[in-house]
């Protein structure tokens, strides 16, 4: 612009001097500031409480190493930026018998400051693009987990392993009505955990039976919505072993804020044990569903599978949320029609909050949940539901 120049012709040479000065300083303090976070900060020394964490997997390492560049540049510029309106702001002002002076248009200078951040953006984007491509190549894995989101708890199968599990919330309910002191995990931690192996990789294939949820652990570098209908696609490989959690990061529901993800990343020996052990569990849960179960054995397991599954929305005491979630106190739902309960509780409501668990508990679990809630808070109907009956109807 035109002001620009004319502006410039009145500065005088001793003016222009110190201009120079104070432009090497702002120059000198930036290239330092780069050099130290470049050299002497490594990652580990970045990656505290008040920044995104390192991770435990290569791609993680990559969004990190992208945000402190990003960040870096953003410093650059913001010195560049206020340093130079900090100066201009002080050395002209008014008080000092500055006059303000009259301008148009400057052709130079507009291409100048539309080109550099265009450069700019492009050296940003070189970086970021090559971690968008390893993060979205989730070819060649080694274990395939499909992750199903449900009003709130995650649902786990190790596709081709014949092993599936929910994973809920297991903070006890006395920490969250502040009756007890919190723990350690408070609202990270889950009954069942994903068990995933080290140095393999592993493709994650998200969707949901309700609503939009969202899988997120940090360390992993894994962030990916689980949508109705849809199935979406990320993987990771984790090189370390531990325990690492995460979060459901899509409000979806009265307990959004209930529904933790946990990771136990095993060595691969270890792992492989497991999947075995874990295989024989399901398949003695199958030998179980055919057997005749006792009602004081129902009641026992219904117990605990209620207050996992259930008390979120019907309270731990059955008195339910009205309207939404109705009492089971002497509901006519738990004490009347056997057939109608098992049918609700399996296939769900439509147009209710009421969800279909057919996919999410196996017939004992089922049939457990189904006894307990026909006997309990003073319902005693003494009736019971064998697993049998259950796996039968859901083989029809």
């Amino acid at each position: 612009m035109s002001w620009i120049a004319e502006c410039l012709s009145r500065v005088t040479r001793p003016m222009r001097l110190r201009l120079r000065r104070t432009v090497t300083t702002l120059s000198l303090t930036t290239l330092s500031l780069t050099t130290l976070s470049l050299t002497v900060l490594s990652p580990s020394v970045l990656a505290v409480e008040y920044n995104m964490p390192v991770g435990v997997t290569a791609v993680s390492r990559e969004i990190h190493s992208l945000h402190m560049i990003i960040f870096w540049i953003c410093v650059v510029i913001g010195i560049v930026v206020f340093g130079v309106m900090g100066y201009a702001m002080i050395k002209h002002r008014k008080s000092r018998g500055a006059v303000s002076a009259s301008f148009h248009e400057n052709t130079r200078i507009e291409i100048l400051w539309t080109a550099i951040p265009l450069l700019i953006l492009v050296v940003m984007a070189v970086p970021a693009t090559a971690t968008l491509k390893d993060m979205y190549d989730a070819s060649e894995s080694a274990l395939d987990v499909k992750i199903t989101g449900h009003q709130w708890r995650w649902q786990y199968e190790y596709l081709g392993e014949d092993v599936a599990f929910t994973s809920s919330l297991a903070t006890p309910r006395e920490q969250i009505n502040n009756t007890a002191a919190k723990g350690e995990h408070y609202l990270l931690e889950v009954d069942n955990p994903l068990v995933l192996p080290i140095n393999r990789k592993v493709r994650f294939l998200t969707t949901s039976a309700d609503v939009i949820h969202s899988w997120w652990v940090p360390d992993f570098g894994v962030k990916k919505d689980a949508i109705p209908g849809f199935i979406n696609e990320a993987w990771t490989r984790i090189e370390t072993p531990g325990t690492y959690r995460g979060q459901c990061t899509e409000l979806c529901g009265k307990d959004h804020g209930f529904m933790p993800v946990v990771v136990e990343a095993l060595p691969e020996a270890e792992f492989d044990e497991w999947l075995i052990a874990r295989k024989a569990e399901a398949e003695a849960a199958l030998n179980d569903a055919g057997r005749d179960w006792s009602l004081e054995e129902l009641m026992e397991k219904g117990e605990k599978t209620y207050a996992t599954i259930c008390a979120s929305c019907h309270q731990p005491d059955g008195q339910g949320m009205p309207p939404a979630f109705p009492s089971l106190v002497g509901s006519a739902i738990v004490t009347q029609d056997m057939q109608a309960h098992i049918d609700i509780v399996v296939n769900g409501k439509a147009g209710t909050p009421m969800a279909a668990f057919a996919d999410v508990l196996s017939p004992v679990e089922l049939a457990a949940v189904i006894t307990y809630e026909r006997n309990a808070w003073g319902n005693d109907t003494g009736e019971l539901v064998q697993p049998a009956v259950i796996k039968e109807q859901l083989s029809q």
